[in-house]
C-alpha cells in the first residue's frame, strides 16, 4: 500500500525500522528541529529542568526566538527574553534570534535556511506548521513535550490520516494563499481537519510563491490539522538549493497513497476571501462584508508578513491615503524582510500613505501590545485567528482577510473589494 507524504516523512525518522507508519499506528522518531519562542520558553526550561536538566541533548536542533514580547512592553516580557539569553549561554545553543537579530519565529526558520524539505519540526506554538510550505512535517506540541526531546532527543507521534487538496485553474488577481486555506476552512470547518496532514497538490500550486504557500500551511491548524504538507516543485527545489544549511529530500506521495478524503478546488473561480468574527471558519466573500466600517488594518505577523505581502500591500497604498479615522500597522516578519523592503522603497511609500511600520513582532496579533484593540472597535487583519478577545478587548471585532484587502480597507476606511478602488 502506498504512503502520503505525512507517512514517508515520518517513517524517515523513526527509531526503530521495524514501526509500522500507518495511521493510527505510534512511532517514535528524531526530530530536525525544536523551535521555542519566549513565551514558551519559562515553562518549558521549567518541565527540563524538573526532568533532571543538564545538558540539552542536541542543542544545535534547538532554535530559540524572542518574538512574542519583543522588544519587550513591560517587564514580565523582559524577563522571559532575559531567560532565554540566560538557558541559550548555559545550555550552548547557539541558533538564539534577540529582538532585532531576528523576527517572527515561523517566517524566520525558513529564511535561515535552519528546516527544508522532508525535515521534522516541533515547535511550542501553534502555526509551527506554517513550515510545511517548504514541505517539511512540522507541528505544534505541549511545552512538556519539547523538554523532552530536549532530553531525550526524540518524541513521538500518533500517525495522521491524510487529506489530499488538488488546486487547478488560474489564479484570479487580488486572489492568494490566504484565500486558499480560507476557502479549506469555508469548505471543512474548524474541526474538519482534525489531526490530519493537510496534502496540498495541484497544476495551480505553481501560481503560488514560496511566501503564499506559508499563508496556507500557516492556518491548516485552525482547522485542527495536525500538520499543512505542500507537496514538493520546481520552486521547493530551487528555494532549497539556495537556502538550506542541511541536505533535504523532497518526499513526494505513492501514486496510490490512502486518503481519508479528497477536495478540489478550482483556483479561478475564487474570490477575495473574509473571515468575519469570531471564528477563522465564518468565512464569505469580501462583497458579503462590503462597507464594514473599520478602526484599525494590522498588516504583517506569521501568516502573512512576507515580502510578497508587503509588495501586494505597496501596490494598493501607492498614491492614496490612509482612511481619515483609521489606523494601519504594517509589521515586516523578521529584520530581512524589513531591510529589504526599505531597499525597494516600500516602506516610503507606507509612511507616506500614513501607515505606522514596526519592529518585527507578534504583540497585536494577540493582543498584547503594538497595536491591541478597545471594546467596540472593528479590525481587518492578516493574521490567523480571530477569537474574541484575540485582538485586545473580547468586545473587539476582527476580520481576517488577505494583504490586498486588508491595505484596501485601510485606504477606503470600511471593507471593500480590492478591484473597486
Amino acid at each position: 500500500m502506498g504512503k502520503t507524504m505525512a507517512e514517508k516523512m515520518l517513517e524517515a525518522h523513526v527509531l526503530d525500522d521495524s514501526t509500522r507508519v500507518e495511521p493510527g499506528e505510534i512511532a517514535r522518531v528524531r526530530v530536525d528541529v525544536v523551535l521555542i519562542n519566549d513565551v514558551n520558553s519559562t515553562l518549558t526550561f521549567r518541565h527540563f529542568e524538573n526532568m533532571g536538566g543538564g545538558a540539552v541533548a542536541a542543542p544545535d536542533k534547538v532554535v530559540l526566538v524572542c518574538d512574542h514580547f519583543a522588544p519587550a512592553p513591560h517587564a514580565s516580557g523582559a524577563r522571559l527574553a532575559k531567560d532565554m539569553r540566560r538557558f541559550a549561554a548555559e545550555k550552548g545553543i547557539t541558533h538564539f534570534f534577540d529582538a532585532g537579530k531576528g523576527g517572527i519565529e515561523h517566517t524566520l526558520l525558513p529564511e535561515q535556511g535552519l528546516i527544508g524539505p522532508g525535515d521534522l519540526v516541533v515547535g511550542g506554538d501553534s502555526h509551527t506548521g506554517t513550515t510545511g510550505a517548504f514541505s517539511a512535517f512540522a507541528t505544534g506540541m505541549s511545552w512538556a513535550g519539547l523538554a523532552a526531546i530536549m532530553m531525550l532527543d526524540e518524541t513521538w507521534f500518533r500517525v495522521p490520516e491524510s487529506m489530499r487538496i488538488v488546486l487547478s485553474g488560474d489564479k484570479p488577481k487580488f486572489v492568494t494563499g490566504k484565500d486558499i486555506i480560507l476557502r479549506v476552512l469555508q469548505d471543512v470547518g474548524v474541526a474538519g481537519g482534525l489531526y490530519k496532514s493537510m496534502e496540498f497538490a495541484g497544476p495551480a500550486l505553481s501560481q503560488f510563491n514560496m511566501d503564499e504557500r506559508m499563508g496556507i500551511c500557516n492556518m491548516v491548524v485552525e482547522a485542527g490539522a495536525k500538520v499543512g504538507i505542500v507537496e514538493p516543485d520546481a520552486q521547493t527545489e530551487r528555494w532549497a538549493e539556495t537556502h538550506c544549511r542541511r541536505p533535504f529530500t523532497l518526499v513526494r506521495p505513492d501514486a496510490d497513497a490512502q486518503y481519508e478524503s479528497r477536495h478540489e478546488i478550482d483556483v479561478s473561480v475564487l474570490r477575495p476571501l473574509v473571515a468575519k468574527p469570531y471564528s477563522p471558519g465564518n468565512v464569505v466573500e469580501v462583497d458579503d462584508v462590503k462597507g464594514v466600517r473599520v478602526d484599525q488594518v494590522y498588516m504583517g505577523n506569521c501568516a502573512n508578513g512576507t515580502i510578497t505581502d508587503l509588495r501586494q500591500i505597496a501596490s494598493i497604498f501607492k498614491g492614496r491615503k490612509v482612511a481619515k479615522g483609521t489606523r494601519a500597522i504594517i509589521v515586516p516578519a523578521t529584520q530581512e524582510i524589513y531591510r529589504q523592503a526599505m531597499a525597494e522603497g516600500l516602506c516610503e511609500i507606507f509612511v507616506e500613505a500614513g501607515a505606522a511600520v514596526t519592529t518585527p513582532t507578534c504583540g497585536a496579533c494577540f493582543g498584547a501590545h503594538n497595536g491591541a484593540l478597545d471594546d467596540g472597535e472593528v479590525a481587518v487583519a492578516t493574521i490567523n485567528r480571530n477569537f474574541k478577545g484575540r485582538g485586545g478587548h473580547p468586545g473587539a471585532q476582527v476580520f481576517l482577510a488577505n494583504s490586498f484587502v486588508a491595505a484596501a480597507a485601510a485606504v477606503a476606511g470600511e471593507v471593500v473589494d480590492p478591484a473597486d478602488l
